[in-house]
């Protein structure tokens, strides 16, 4: 299943962070499916990438892009719609974890959030209404994640930035559903744990319970078909009934007025246990 209006020959796909992982997955699909994929990020490893991709078919692009810089983006998406027309696919999905503590690391802080949601603004504010004003169909994916919704101890300015990108996309996609004629929808991606180069830096084999970012993509291409707005990925240990859940839990705290985070709190412990099991 796939979203013919978007992924066939002719069409035009704007991928950040597409040197690896579910960036560069995305843009194999891309160009599986014959379409123009222009791919953008920072990390060496981007030319080769492209030229892997290429292997597959279409037109590929690899553009070195800092998507901190709001003028850096402007450039890219004048240059995209002055020489293809027209952007089918953005996918603002370039992101880092930096390490962080909650009250320490502030250029942790600092540096996650430049990338991790002033890319995604940047991204939004620099291609949308150009997207719009084209007239096709297009689709705008943002990258979260579960930390984003759950906000597990570890690295709180990522789990920040991602419940942030949650918020910024959803806002948009209401826009976007009430601007007349508008034929570009948002959504946002919820990836499971991914085996990506981000965890390879610190696990240099996939574990068993990690889906991989082809994967990923699979459910995103396949959410994206029948219309889903949050594309939420299991893994091969997460069912979607126990992200559900989970989720459930961590929303109910305020209503309840639970403890911060009660799910990792000792006297929690039990109930929220009893909650899986329920």
């Amino acid at each position: 299943m796939s979203d013919d209006l978007i992924f066939r020959p002719g069409r035009t796909a704007v991928i950040t962070g597409a040197a690896g992982g579910i960036g560069l997955a995305a843009a194999k699909h891309c160009a599986a499916a014959g379409m123009t994929v222009v791919m953008t990020d920072v990390a060496d490893g981007l030319a080769s990438a492209a030229s892997e991709v290429a292997a597959l078919g279409g037109k590929v692009e690899a553009q070195t892009l800092d998507v901190t810089d709001f003028a850096a983006v402007e450039a890219l998406q004048r240059d995209v719609f002055s020489r293809f027309g027209e952007v089918a696919l953005l996918m603002n999905n370039a992101g880092r974890g930096f390490g962080s503590k909650p009250f320490s690391a502030l250029d942790a802080w600092k540096k996650t959030f430049d990338v991790n949601l002033w890319g995604v603004v940047h991204g939004v504010q620099a291609f949308t209404q150009a997207m719009i004003d084209q007239g096709a169909p297009a689709r705008i994916v943002n990258t979260g994640s579960k930390q984003g919704i759950t906000n597990p101890p570890g690295d709180p300015a990522y789990n920040a930035t991602k419940a942030a990108v949650k918020s910024l996309t959803e806002s948009l996609q209401h826009g976007l559903r009430n601007t007349e004629g508008c034929q570009v929808t948002a959504h946002l991606l919820i990836p499971g744990f991914t085996y990506t180069g981000m965890i390879a830096a610190r696990i240099p084999q996939k574990p068993p319970s990690a889906w991989t970012a082809e994967q990923v993509v699979e459910e995103m291409v396949r959410a994206l078909a029948i219309g889903d707005f949050y594309i939420l990925c299991p893994d091969n240990e997460t069912p979607r009934e126990t992200d559900v859940k989970r989720m459930g839990w961590n929303a109910a705290d305020i209503a309840e007025n639970r403890p911060a985070l009660s799910r990792w709190h000792p006297d929690h412990a039990a109930a929220f246990a009893d909650w899986m099991k329920a």
